[in-house]
């Protein structure tokens, strides 16, 4: 879609959002009615990747520690917690208490066990390679739990505050039931999932904070994000979780909807696959990085709401763009370096997009697709269903993949699964060497701040410079609700976990 489509879309919307009903009351009672355009893939915590899956698990699971709307670390399952003088021990002391859903209690034993199954490489943990230095974990007693680390590991704690660390009960690790059932510590429990449809969740009665308020989630699944908006216009429901910039900009300055709107941490990229050819060619990637206008597919994908970024989108690690190797389009620079690699007639490849998520990914690859025609490259866009999208990108399964990746609040945590040497997943990154490979472990290891963040710059810059991948940008995250909602905070990771907290003041 270029961006005239974009726009005559943009006011097709409008016509409908104007056009829809006075807003009523979405249902009586205490239930938060929400809907968002694209359905969980899956139910284990450890392994989930899709944004809709883990704004799902988050409700129902916690892991020991967690982020405010700041990205400061606070606690969670733990109330406490302190490294040894040499670094290598790290002690937690847990929440007494506390209570799974099936009514069984919480003890270090179920962190023990969660840990171990994260490690092992046969459960594909998404987040593993956040957690290589612990060698051992002890449990000296039911509420306190010690990790034993090979070396000091500066992002440990960040790592701890991930959906993918959630704490599971050692039963249902053991029944092998975790893709059908959903048991946590969080404050809502799993009613009922139906696929593509919605899910229910109750308020959990036991939960050791302080709320939930309301009675329970009910999440429906509207493909259709302008649909979403007419659904919240009409008083249909409480609440929307929104991806597509053209339609959650709608809301800007409506008087009876309350748009929250926060600088994402997630950054739009195109994946490039330097395990296949022609692309395990430098000159090649350079060319077709040259070659891409970062801010045209912004303008055009999301009608200019984000901003063009490097790798690392955490503000305090951000450095300046021209910083970065061919971060202002240059198609005879582009040109060049396809002749270098005896690429002068250029060559035909695919790029997999995903149809829900993001909205914008299609955008992205059709201006992506005309800005290599000029160098000669033809992509020719396979667009799939969420749960294929992700099996095939897991796998590494694509020429290209227009993505949006989650950001961390840490740059090691945000990247060691990609560009370490043991990172759980090289498959997607499809490319290492020597000095991403240093430079990940010299800044897990760096407790001084600028000298963290100078090695952090040099990686952001060699990444750029050897571009197996081609970062765009990182916009906004988006969430729209009633006036009567009350209590939700919004956050860079786009996460509900403050839903514990939300009252319907009707």
């Amino acid at each position: 879609m270029n961006k005239l489509s974009r726009i005559g879309l943009c006011i097709v919307l409008t016509l409908v959002v104007l056009g829809a009903a006075m807003p009523t009351q979405a249902q009586d009672g205490k239930t938060l009615i929400m809907a968002r355009a694209a359905d969980t893939t899956g139910l284990d915590p450890h392994t989930q990747t899709a944004f809709a899956s883990l704004r799902l698990l988050e409700l129902i699971y916690e892991p020991l520690l967690t982020l405010d709307e700041n990205l400061n670390i606070v606690p969670a399952l733990a109330e406490k917690w302190a490294f040894s003088e040499d670094a290598l021990s790290l002690t937690m002391n847990l929440r007494a208490g506390v209570m799974f859903h099936d009514g069984s209690a919480f003890t270090s034993a179920d962190v023990k066990d969660s840990f171990e199954r994260i490690l092992k490489e046969e459960t594909g943990s998404a987040a593993r390679a956040n957690y290589l230095s612990i060698t051992s974990i002890e449990t000296p007693d039911d509420l306190t739990v010690i990790f034993k680390l090979s070396s000091p590991d500066v992002p440990l704690l960040a790592a701890m505050t991930s959906v993918n660390a959630s704490i599971m009960p050692s039963e249902l690790m053991e029944s092998g039931d975790i893709s059908k059932t959903a048991i946590g510590t969080g404050p809502f429990k799993l009613v009922e999932w139906i696929p593509e449809e919605k899910t229910t969740l109750v308020a959990n009665p036991e939960w050791w904070g302080d709320g939930p308020f309301v009675d329970g989630v009910e999440m429906r699944v509207i493909p259709d994000e302008a649909s979403i908006l007419a659904a919240l216009r009409a008083g249909e429901i409480d609440f929307a979780l929104l991806n597509d910039p053209l339609v959650a900009t709608l809301l800007k300055d409506d008087p009876d909807i309350i748009l929250n709107r926060v600088p994402a941490i997630a950054y739009h990229v195109f994946q490039l696959n330097p395990s296949r050819t022609p692309m395990d060619k430098l000159e090649v990637r350079q060319a077709m990085s040259c070659a891409i206008d970062r801010q045209a597919v912004l303008d055009t994908a999301s009608l200019g709401e984000g901003q063009v970024t490097g790798p690392l989108t955490i503000p305090a690690y951000q450095i300046p763009l021209d910083q970065y190797a061919c971060y202002t389009r240059d198609v005879t620079k582009a040109k060049e370096l396809m002749d270098k690699a005896g690429m002068k007639d250029g060559f035909t490849i695919k790029a997999i997009v995903a149809n829900a998520e993001p909205p914008t990914a299609l955008a992205e690859a059709q201006t992506i697709q005309a800005q290599l025609a000029e160098i000669g490259i033809t992509v020719e866009i396979e667009s799939l269903e969420l749960s294929v999208y992700v099996d095939r990108w897991l796998a590494g399964d694509f020429d290209t993949a227009v993505a949006l990746n989650g950001g961390r609040s840490d740059p090691y945590t945000m990247y060691a699964r990609y560009w370490t040497k043991t990172g759980n997943l090289q498959k997607v990154a499809n490319y290492i060497d020597d000095t991403l490979d240093t430079l990940m472990n010299e800044g897990k290891a760096e407790t001084d701040p600028q000298k963290r963040f100078e090695i952090f710059a040099n990686f952001q810059k060699h990444l750029v410079e050897v571009a197996p991948w081609i970062w765009l940008y990182n916009g906004y995250e988006y969430t729209a609700q009633q006036k009567y909602v009350e209590g939700f905070v919004p956050n860079p990771t786009d996460a509900l976990t403050s839903f514990s907290q939300v009252k319907l003041n009707r």
